[in-house]
């Protein structure tokens, strides 16, 4: 994140503006509604909404038409820019047409230590004006950093569609009664959950209904209600194998609504990042070999959590269900009377098919396909190997890197034979997947040749050579020109 997003106040402030265009006068406008007083400078006021707010020579300053908050007002200060403009201003906007001149704005406003936009220019700019969404005192900022203004403007059309104009009403109402919620509620998660059930129930219904006075007594009977103490609960959440994009609503809402995260070491920062901001994170992960929080002590937080009243998620890669252990999880929940749900994810080895561009099943080639784990060598012992190395199935391994010599090993000995394509599939659905594909037979020395690294999934099948026919997401597979010539 290059921009640090932030809300200014900037009534009765002043905000230099330097150009007298259109351009110029799309920032005026937008700056008046926030009720800056704002100078200009300029060799003469283009825009004709300029023009008719600062009047027709330097230095007449009149009041600004419609601004709704502070004094506000627009002044043609001087037609040439002088760095002793920059006294007492708290913005700096650059909106000439001539690069110089911008320049030297902006070099005078970094000297002095202000912010600074040099309209279509984020190189020179110290800060960005955003897109908005104005539902005020809802007000919803959306920028591309300055890479890719078009897309902002997309978002923000988008999100003009998801609120409409009751959230400003809403937000007002909800100013007026926070007085006396705060003074009711002086709990910080007592009031959170209130300000939930106004939001989610009927007095957003009302409101919607421009129904505003029998919004305001829905709160105020609300209110008057004896708040029930918080009873903790425990949501087990699915987060998939690491695209933001492949959670359930479902996932979201419960992000959106925790108090406190358990999560996976596997659980991707994206992921994270859709998560309520001021919930608690306590990563629980496990790697190979360095298991730093036991099972046990993960069942022991879950309680101790959800039985302090706090709204817990536990967020799992994958399925929770598959080689997730949220099964003995949920016997643990059950045995001490806790509440609990269960989101549902896209579990690895759909998920990392599926952006390999591998179908794990294919009338052609495999009629059935089987999920295995083997992340140690005891459990790669422990499997049924004559069954597994059937023809005509495709093999989901979840699995440790150093299990892939093993794992060839025992299928080369039940029969699979030595030709049939396998791919490994790394950080599936992610920005840096990478896909290689090989034989069966060359499987056993492939992680050491390839460099392959954890998290990994193995797909052994026939249908791992369609990776490269059918890749739509990342990089070509590695390989694939020595697995056709195989073939």
């Amino acid at each position: 994140m290059r921009y640090f997003p932030l809300f200014a106040d900037l009534r009765d402030q002043r905000v230099l503006v330097v150009g007298g265009g259109e351009v110029a006068e799309r920032k005026v406008r937008l700056l008046l509604e926030a009720g800056a007083r704002i100078d200009i400078v300029a060799h003469e006021l283009v825009a004709r909404e300029l023009s008719e707010w600062a009047g027709d020579r330097p230095s007449l300053p009149l009041p600004a038409a419609g601004a709704e908050q502070g004094a506000g007002g627009v002044s043609w200060l001087a037609r040439e820019f002088h760095e002793h403009q920059l006294d007492g201003v708290a913005l700096v906007v650059a909106a000439t047409s001539d690069g110089a001149i911008n320049e030297r704005v902006a070099s005078a406003a970094r000297a002095r230590r202000l912010l600074c936009n040099v309209v279509d220019d984020a190189e020179r700019s110290s800060f960005i004006v955003p897109a908005i969404v104005d539902r005020s005192p809802l007000v919803i900022a959306i920028s591309s950093g300055g890479a890719a203004p078009v897309l902002a403007r997309l978002a923000r059309e988008r999100i003009e569609t998801l609120f409409d104009e009751s959230w400003g009403a809403l937000a007002r109402l909800l100013a007026d009664w926070r007085g006396r919620i705060k003074r009711a509620l002086p709990g910080v998660a007592s009031r959170r959950r209130f300000y939930e059930r106004v939001v989610r129930g009927r007095v957003a219904e009302l409101v919607r209904s421009r129904r505003l006075e029998a919004a305001g007594q829905e709160i105020g009977r609300l209110l008057a209600e004896p708040m029930q103490p918080a009873r903790g609960s425990v949501v087990l959440v699915g987060a998939g194998p690491g695209d933001p994009g492949l959670l359930t609503l479902h996932a979201l809402r419960a992000l959106q609504e925790a108090d406190v995260i358990l999560h996976d070491r596997l659980v991707s920062d994206a992921v994270l990042a859709l998560a309520r901001r001021d919930a608690e994170r306590i990563p629980v992960g496990k790697a190979a070999g360095a298991h730093s929080v036991p099972q046990s002590r993960i069942h022991e937080l879950l309680v101790e959590h959800a039985r302090a009243g706090r709204r817990v998620v536990r967020l799992k890669g994958g399925d929770p269900f598959v080689f997730g252990r949220g099964g003995e999880e949920l016997e643990v929940l059950e045995r001490h009377g806790i509440p609990f749900e269960v989101v549902p994810g896209v579990t690895a080895a759909i998920g990392c098919a599926a952006y390999a561009g591998i179908p794990l099943t294919h009338r052609d080639h495999a009629q059935s396909v089987r999920f295995v784990t083997a992340h140690c060598g005891e459990s790669v012992d422990t499997l049924d190997w004559a069954s597994l190395a059937a023809p005509r199935q495709t093999l989901a391994l979840y699995m440790g890197v150093a299990a892939l010599d093993r794992v060839a090993e025992r299928l080369l000995a039940h029969g699979r034979g030595p030709a049939t394509p396998v791919a490994i599939v790394e950080n599936g659905t992610r920005e840096d997947q990478r896909v290689t594909v090989a034989t069966l037979a060359d499987l056993q020395d492939l992680a050491q040749r390839a460099g392959i690294r954890s998290p990994a999934l193995l797909i052994v099948g026939e249908v791992a050579a369609l990776a490269a026919q059918l890749r739509w997401f990342g990089d070509p597979p590695r390989g694939w020109q020595a697995l056709r010539s195989a073939a």
